[in-house]
């Protein structure tokens, strides 16, 4: 196993950026990190924002959990001024797994409570919580729905995947189209319940995310540009014409790649295509390893224009090449070695973001990928803000193990050494564990939070020596 992050200042980071002849950038400075920025007509009192960490915690009903209370109550605590809820399917079918959290009529008391609960959480530990901005994601799962697959393109290389086959039929028009009523229903009860935006999720290779590059789908909800980019369209005037309120923002991937596998040496290795590939968002068609950003920058100007304020960049599928989405010292346990230095991934991420910023300079746009970055994440994220390379820093896995980190930065001008993340996957082998009761193991930082994580991991860690 390669062990690649052996840095311990800035300057070995630098050197290392050098040597790489990547675009990686730090300053010291983070005061641009303190700075507010105005979104849909509110302001974020800074520029913080932690990513949807799903905690897979839920009831089999949908309804948050103790850990769901639990994770956004630290949340609310820790600082950061846009919280992005975590996904939330919009249809009982639509769901991951069977502890998705799912925001219907009998869930919306519980759903009230964990927002006001994370308000009140960030007023005792913050003072003002009038520049917070807490959001849900909404969702739905599509070929990884849990229950019945909703598959909306016929990709060759996800076939054989998630019990995929090249029978499975694709979803109609009609069952497309009927999902718009979902998520506007949805969307009414997260303003209801206190929500200040609503996500349309596009990425990591769901539903509308699959849509995006579904290039061979017949009919209106495939091929073209504009047919490809259709239902999320509907659906973003659909909220907007009814929850007039609310602020629309989305997660999306700026460029998809292709699967990977795992090697003979553990590393992994993409899989075998043909070119052109006729699935896929954000990449070359002759060289799917290769982005490009047109069609990405093109849907971004035209989600602006349609009211979207807030767009979050995410790249690839967790399920089938996760170095592209999450760099990792160690991968999960039915992964692979990164074919990569990881901080070529981290400036991946970066470039990707910061192109789709520069083309949208009056735009909210959240970066990706600064958790493998560890206790340097501060300095990278207040250089590329400086920049104008984005406009909000996002973290996801560090904000599971040190979930205080604004404060500990406003406090003490550095994190907590002690508890910052450093991508051992963890999070990841406990969202891939399925041997449990419920279907679904509870999604956390053994590590860093072993009051609540460490018995579950202990469990997970017996089932491996079982089997």
């Amino acid at each position: 196993m390669a062990t690649f992050f052996k840095y311990k200042t800035v300057a070995d980071l630098e050197a290392e950026n050098a040597r790489l002849g990547i675009d990686l950038r730090f300053t010291d400075d983070l005061a641009p990190l303190d700075r507010p920025i105005a979104i849909g007509g509110r302001t974020a009192g800074n520029r913080w924002c932690i990513h949807p960490m799903e905690g897979c915690d839920g009831e089999p009903d949908g309804t948050p959990g103790p850990l769901t209370f639990r994770r956004y109550v630290r949340f609310g605590d820790g600082g950061a001024k846009v919280i992005w809820g975590e996904a939330c399917a919009v249809t009982d079918g639509g769901r991951m797994n069977p502890r998705q959290i799912v925001l219907n009529g009998a869930t919306k008391p519980a759903f009230a409570k964990l927002v006001a609960d994370c308000r009140a959480a960030h007023r005792a530990a913050n003072g003002d919580d009038g520049d917070l901005l807490i959001g849900l994601q909404l969702t739905h799962s599509g070929r990884y729905s849990y229950r019945a697959p909703l598959v909306p393109s016929n990709d060759p290389l996800l076939v054989g995947r998630y019990k995929i086959t090249a029978d499975t039929p694709l979803a109609s028009d009609d069952e497309l189209k009927g999902l718009v009523e979902h998520y506007v229903t949805a969307a009414k009860l997260a303003a209801d319940v206190g929500f200040d935006f609503v996500d349309v999720k596009q990425c990591h290779k769901y539903l509308l995310s699959e849509l995006l590059g579904a290039k061979n789908r017949p009919g209106p909800y495939g091929g073209s540009f504009e047919n490809r980019t259709r239902l999320a369209r509907e659906i973003f005037q659909a909220i907007k014409a009814a929850v007039p309120g609310v602020i629309l923002a989305t997660r999306m991937n700026g460029f998809d790649g292709i699967p990977f596998h795992k090697a003979a040496n553990g590393d992994g290795e993409p899989d075998a295509y043909t070119a052109p590939v006729v699935n896929g968002w954000g990449l070359s068609d002759a060289d799917p390893l290769t982005p490009d950003l047109a069609e990405p920058i093109r849907w971004v100007r035209e989600m602006a224009g349609l009211g979207v304020a807030l767009v979050n960049i995410a790249l690839g599928n967790p399920y089938a090449q996760p170095h592209f989405g999450r760099p990792f010292e160690y991968p999960p346990p039915d992964g692979y070695e990164s074919p990569e230095h990881p901080l070529i991934g981290v400036d991946r991420h970066f470039k990707i973001a910061g192109a789709i910023q520069a083309a949208n300079p009056g735009l909210a746009v959240v970066g990706t990928g600064y958790s493998y970055l560890q206790e340097f994440l501060p300095q990278a994220g207040a250089a590329n803000v400086r920049d104008g390379r984005i406009a909000l820093v996002g973290v996801g896995r560090a904000s599971l193990a040190q979930p205080d980190w604004v404060r500990q930065l406003r406090e003490h001008g550095r994190l907590d050494r002690k508890r910052v993340c450093r991508t051992f996957s963890y999070c990841t082998a406990l969202m891939r564990a399925k041997d449990h009761p419920l279907g679904q193991f509870e999604t956390g930082c053994p590590p860093f939070d072993k009051e609540a994580y460490g018995g579950v991991w202990k469990e997970v860690q017996q089932l491996g020596k079982k089997s």
